[in-house]
């Protein structure tokens, strides 16, 4: 086990491919946050008040259940992506955040989006792991590549 993680939740494999990148490119180990009922895409469909996405941004006090929920025991540096739903993550992510202490550990996020970048510095989840030692996040295109996310991942100093 190395002392860095990186866990992702995905809704379409967007987020995925880019935690696969980066746990490659900085020899990290890899973990995903699995909601217990997965995503669809009616849930995604940004255009319907009813839709999973639309729900969750109208009630932030939301946290969904989780069907996997990655340990962070043996780890320092977490690095942890999401898609950015409403300029923030999807619920679970709060839901993981809240169930795990993270005192003593560096924290950073990286968001994947096609066009919004507000959200992507992990500043709105703070408040679910206020013991985190917190480093400003990033949003990156699906296609980033091992050396781009590698140069970020050092510039962190985790």
């Amino acid at each position: 086990m190395t002392n860095k993680l990186v866990v992702y939740i995905t809704g379409t494999g967007n987020t995925r491919r880019v935690a696969e990148h980066l746990a490659d490119a900085i020899g990290a180990d890899l973990r995903e946050i699995v909601p217990d009922q997965p995503f669809t895409d009616a849930d995604l469909d940004w255009t319907n008040p009813n839709s999973r996405s639309s729900k969750q941004h109208a009630d932030r006090s939301m946290r969904p259940a989780l069907a996997e929920d990655p340990s962070i025991d043996g780890y320092d540096a977490i690095f942890l992506g999401y898609p950015l739903w409403w300029d923030t993550a999807p619920r679970e992510v709060r839901t993981w955040l809240e169930a795990h202490d993270f005192a003593g550990k560096k924290l950073t996020t990286f968001a994947t989006s096609s066009s919004s970048t507000r959200g992507a510095l992990g500043e709105q989840l703070h408040d679910s792991a206020p013991d985190a030692q917190w480093i400003d996040g990033r949003r990156f295109d699906v296609d980033a590549s091992e050396d781009e996310l590698r140069v970020w991942a050092q510039s962190l100093g985790m």
